[in-house]
């Protein structure tokens, strides 16, 4: 009998555990995963991978995990260049006094363009292959992410007052829509709404937006509760919550992702719950400015789909989604004062296919499931910190650290090889941002 013939195949990866987030819970040990133009093909064992599959390059991972890329829902990327401008400061005064004066100083698309490119390198770097975006210029954004060949959600900010990129709430949704139609059909680009806040968007903007969202299928993304002075300030000027005033607007729904969320009722909880909008948890952001604490436990307990974002560098100050991940699974076991509250291969959900579906590409990435994109990160478990290595969920989630990131490819392309980056020149990214350092430092011109 003739032997059955090989598939051809791109790649073939050979790792000592393959998370694939789902099913949950899963760890498969010294499996291969199958990649052909870009999608995966399978996830075998390594005796049953020789004998399918004929490879153009294969890759071994002898005390790596591979896993799907990390998704982050929640960044303002270029404000990576204002990385320790402005510490140690309450969130309105921070906002106030130091970041929008300097905003408006300073940022225009080279800010931008350059500030994007630095995040994404760190983002690369710590195993982020999916992003999403809220900041000024955000044809910038894209233009950059496009580039360096990461997936990205840009969510165009619409504020109802000038900003450095629009006039108005009107201004800002032309741009927007003009963008989302430049990326209609790119496969890793998306353009989305971000109103900013309910407190910088009046009424009027929200239910254009609302119309719009509803027409044609475009995910919302909004700052919510994210303290409870705002939620305070909300209830005085308009009589309600701003979930409530978001509700009766129609724009809560399964399109709609909520960042923050640190101050909840059960009203709050329920309205998410019936309207399946989606929340965007920022741990460390939140931590650091003392904004709050999201209840995580309880929102999964009622269903409500919890993700993980890192908010930008200048108010986090890392862009690593493992950090992120660790804190987050901390925080809920102690804010519930459960133990149990988020086991590691929950947290680990939050940090992939969670945040795929808060950003509605599910179907695309999240998960290492056969024909979606092979956007993978592998983590080298091989060190001193990760030994003795009983659970590599349990030390992905609890001592894992971007730094543990040693490979990572989106749509099967390779972004970093050995901790270096293909698709970014880090020397220049450096000097870049040197550049920016000192010119608002006053040292340049």
């Amino acid at each position: 009998m003739r032997p059955a013939a090989h598939q051809q195949i791109d790649t073939l990866i050979h790792a000592r555990w393959i998370i694939p987030v789902v099913p949950e819970g899963r760890v498969y040990e010294n499996c291969s995963l199958a990649v052909d133009k870009g999608r995966i093909v399978a996830l075998v064992p390594d005796s049953e991978a020789a004998g399918r599959f004929s490879a153009r390059e294969e890759i071994h991972l002898q005390q790596h995990a591979l896993l799907p890329g990390l998704v982050n829902t929640h960044t303002h990327a270029a404000m990576s260049l204002l990385r320790g401008f402005a510490d140690d400061r309450p969130l309105m005064e921070w906002l106030e006094q130091h970041i929008w004066p300097a905003e408006r100083k300073w940022v225009d698309p080279g800010f931008v363009a350059d500030g994007t490119r630095l995040a994404i390198a760190e983002m690369l770097r710590s195993g982020t292959t999916t992003f999403s975006d809220q900041y000024f210029f955000p044809e910038s954004t894209a233009e950059v992410a496009r580039e360096a060949g990461i997936r990205v959600q840009v969510a165009f900010p619409v504020i109802d007052a000038p900003t450095p990129w629009s006039r108005n709430g009107e201004d800002a949704l032309q741009k927007g829509l003009a963008l989302r139609d430049n990326y209609r059909s790119h496969e890793r680009i998306g353009v989305v709404f971000a109103p900013h806040a309910p407190y910088t968007v009046g009424d009027a903007t929200l239910e254009k937006i609302s119309v719009y969202a509803a027409e044609a299928q475009i995910p919302v993304q909004m700052h919510l509760h994210e303290t409870a002075a705002e939620v305070d300030r909300a209830v005085a000027a308009t009589g309600v919550r701003p979930t409530e005033r978001l509700h009766r607007l129609g724009l809560l729904s399964p399109q709609t992702l909520c960042v923050h969320m640190t101050a909840t009722n059960d009203r709050d909880i329920e309205l998410l719950r019936e309207s399946g909008a989606h929340v965007a948890h920022c741990p460390r952001s939140n931590l650091k400015l003392a904004a709050g604490f999201c209840p995580v436990a309880d929102l999964l307990d009622h269903g409500i789909n919890v993700a993980l974002g890192t908010d930008g560098a200048a108010s986090n100050n890392s862009l690593d989604l493992f950090t992120e991940t660790g804190t987050a699974a901390l925080l809920a076991k102690a804010v519930s004062g459960r133990a149990d509250a988020l086991p590691a291969h929950r947290a680990l959900a939050m940090a992939t296919i969670n945040g795929a579906r808060a950003l509605g590409i599910e179907h695309e990435t999240g998960s290492l499931e056969p024909g979606k994109s092979a956007d993978l990160a592998a983590v080298d478990l091989g060190g001193l910190e990760q030994q003795p290595l009983h659970d590599p969920v349990s030390q992905l989630v609890y001592t894992g650290s971007g730094h543990n990131v040693s490979d990572v490819w989106v749509a099967g392309r390779p972004l970093l090889r050995q901790r270096n980056l293909q698709s970014l020149n880090e020397t220049d990214v450096i000097l870049r941002t040197r550049y920016w350092r000192d010119r608002i430092a006053g040292e340049i011109s």
